[in-house]
């Protein structure tokens, strides 16, 4: 396992990072002893940071890697998250402040290494509603009583080192913003094969949802770092996704017969090049992809099981992909993988 430093942090992790969320399962939904075991076996590899969040279950998936860490007398590089709702706009400080202390006790541990914020950050009011909390307003980030508040409240009392948010897409210039602050150290963003564009610009030709910016190379050139979550696309990036096979028990289902379910296993298809020509999985090819950008400290792998686990570990260390990969990416990207490169 390789290690990369959180930006101008203190934090050094694993550049291999283990996903506590619902995506897999494992944390959320398995069972006691085999979370033990996958957990276990992930500190025996070298992986140190474990990222997760109140949402993660309501709370489960907090609670039961604390439970386990326990057993295992283990205490890792730990970050976890608050959620910020229509219910909590009132006084977004003090709502940081009394999650951040659930989270610790669920967690067991009395601080964490990293909190992020798990709205990204938007110009525009975002009109929460319910138990949405996708995106906060600027002015609920920097005004008084704002997240900004609440992260110092927190650092002031020792219970968290450092500070983040997430990346929404069409948010460049908030990133920005935010990260002009000084305040943040990390970024959670998606980053993939489908779309690169948080870590470049967008390919002239690549239609996407969102154009995430280059927010990883202006957070690297700021002081800060990025860790990338669902590196495989929701478990797109796959080759059990390309050949139509259902995912593990304990995963969340999705039916692969959709029309946009469909699309993205086409276009996964059409990136198997880089995978049959590097003699490792599409799995391990998405990883490669993204620990090749020298912004991101960390990749988020969300396991269901030991041999997910392993798959994925074995990426750290792997080469880059070639100059002549790079450039048949390019090309594909440019078609809008519309031309499948052989």
């Amino acid at each position: 396992m390789q290690y990369r430093t959180i930006g101008r942090s203190s934090l050094v992790v694993s550049e291999i990072a283990f996903g506590c969320g619902g995506n897999a399962g494992l944390m959320v939904r398995g069972q006691y002893q085999e979370q033990v075991a996958i957990v276990g076996r992930a500190l025996e590899l070298g992986v140190t940071y474990f990222d997760n969040a109140p949402d993660y279950g309501d709370g489960m998936a907090e609670t039961n890697l604390g439970r386990v860490l326990k057993a295992l007398h283990a205490r890792p590089v730990l970050n976890t998250k608050v959620e910020i709702r229509k219910e909590n706009l009132g006084d977004v400080a003090s709502h940081i402040v009394r999650s951040v202390e659930g989270s610790l006790r669920r967690l067991g541990v009395d601080h964490v290494d990293m909190l992020q914020i798990h709205n990204g950050p938007s110009g525009a009011d975002p009109k929460l509603e319910g138990r949405s909390y996708t995106q906060l307003s600027l002015d609920h980030f920097l005004g008084p009583g704002g997240a900004l508040d609440g992260i110092e409240r927190l650092k002031r009392a020792g219970k968290i080192g450092y500070a983040g948010f997430i990346c929404r897409g069409n948010d460049g210039a908030e990133v920005r913003q935010l990260l002009g602050t000084g305040v943040f150290h990390l970024i959670n963003v998606p980053y993939t094969l489908f779309n690169p564009t948080a870590g470049r610009a967008k390919p002239r030709g690549l239609k996407v949802d969102k154009d995430f910016g280059d927010v990883v190379s202006y957070a690297r050139a700021h002081g800060a770092a990025a860790a990338v979550y669902s590196p495989l696309a929701s478990g797109y990036l796959t080759d059990d996704a390309v050949a139509g096979r259902p995912r593990h028990d304990l995963a969340r289902a999705y039916d692969l017969e959709t029309p946009a379910s469909l699309n993205l296993r086409r276009r996964a298809r059409a990136l198997t090049f880089l995978s049959r020509e590097s003699g490792c999985t599409l799995a391990q090819a998405a990883f490669r992809f993204v620990l090749m950008h020298d912004g991101v400290a960390a990749a988020l792998g969300g396991f269901s099981s030991q041999a997910q686990l392993e798959e994925i570990a074995a990426v750290s260390g792997m080469p880059p992909f070639s100059a002549h990969q790079m450039q048949r990416l390019e090309a594909l990207w440019n078609a809008d993988f519309t031309e499948t490169a052989a």
